[in-house]
């Protein structure tokens, strides 16, 4: 009979040092039996993570590695694999003297990733304000990743945010602009490539066979016909049909203020919305301590919690966990399916 490969471990990155992302890391590994959390090991800095750790009062042993060797070690440590820029322990108090290391640990996690040594990567909350200072080029996380995928497979991709909780998977078509840009943005072919990605990743990563996808219109009422804005009529609208005619099953545009209780979550797999807030209210208020941010669309899978550095919670032991348990739990069940 032929052995089983090893699992392979999941590459968490390191976030914001003077975050929360550390002190979540430490408090997960806690509680990796009793919560059955999936190996990982974290990119970063021993000494700055038993600084932390002792400065919470967890007691966590604390072992550099290389990622072949952290699913064995994991039971009894906390795997980490140097990303070779010392840190500070400054609980709270970011610098820009750690922008190396933050960047270096999501660049670290993108090569395991491609190179077979990582399953998926869980991200930990980095801060945007910080990074620019010291010369982030980039939005955020996910556009970087996306730069990364480019970098490495020579394929310009189109980067999928999703909201996934218990009860709700949510994807604004539009993210980071302003509400007063969002009609003249939306197009709709941006509406069917993310209908097409959201459709298929649910296919082979979330083991729905033939998933139902509900777009909601941008108007209030989805346009009223065309009497409350024309957007849904002109734009919403035809990306429905496209993706119908792609045999997705889809629904839409609905109004999006009729789509989010519990017999309406009954009809569809996910939701696409048309803007920011439009999808993260429902998706917050329903899963506000346990919902995962999902990115779709890249050459590998990528999770991160639903939640920011909450600079004034660092060093005290009050960070809740379960976003981040969330993360790990939904990146390796997205790794084993994508690999059957």
């Amino acid at each position: 009979m032929a052995s089983q490969s090893p699992i392979l471990p999941l590459a968490m990155t390191l976030g914001e040092p003077a975050g929360i992302g550390p002190d979540i890391a430490l408090a997960v590994w806690m509680a990796r039996t009793k919560l059955h959390i999936p190996p990982f090991y974290l990119i970063g800095d021993a000494a700055f993570l038993t600084s932390r750790a002792r400065r919470l009062g967890y007691t966590v042993p604390i072992v550099e590695t290389a990622p072949a060797e952290a699913t064995r070690l994991f039971p009894n440590a906390l795997p980490v694999v140097p990303i070779g820029f010392p840190i500070d322990d400054r609980p709270g108090d970011p610098s820009q003297s750690t922008v190396q290391a933050v960047v270096g640990s999501i660049d670290r996690a993108v090569e395991d990733v491609f190179e077979g040594r990582a399953a998926a990567i869980v991200t930990c909350p980095i801060s945007k304000n910080v990074l620019y200072g010291g010369g982030f080029a980039f939005p955020g996380h996910t556009e970087y990743l996306a730069e990364l995928a480019l970098r490495r497979t020579g394929e310009k991709r189109h980067p999928v945010m999703m909201l996934a909780g218990p009860d709700l998977l949510v994807v604004p078509v539009t993210i980071h602009i302003p509400l007063a840009e969002v009609a003249s943005a939306l197009t709709q072919d941006m509406i069917v490539e993310t209908g097409r990605i959201v459709g298929n990743a649910l296919k082979a990563q979330f083991g729905i066979p033939r998933p139902r996808l509900a777009i909601a219109g941008l108007n209030p009422h989805a346009g009223e016909g065309g009497t409350i804005g024309r957007e849904d009529e002109e734009i919403v609208r035809p990306a429905v049909e496209a993706l119908r005619s792609e045999g997705f099953e889809v629904a839409g545009p609905l109004p999006a203020d009729t789509m989010f209780h519990s017999r309406a979550r009954s009809t569809y797999d996910a939701a696409l919305c048309m803007y920011h807030d439009q999808a993260l209210i429902p998706a917050k208020t329903l899963g506000f301590d346990d919902a995962v941010n999902v990115t779709l669309g890249l050459p590998f899978i990528r999770t991160s919690p639903d939640h920011g550095t909450a600079f004034e919670l660092v060093g005290s032991g009050k960070a809740l966990p379960d976003s981040l348990i969330a993360a790990l739990k939904l990146a390796a069940k997205m790794a084993a399916r994508s690999t059957q």
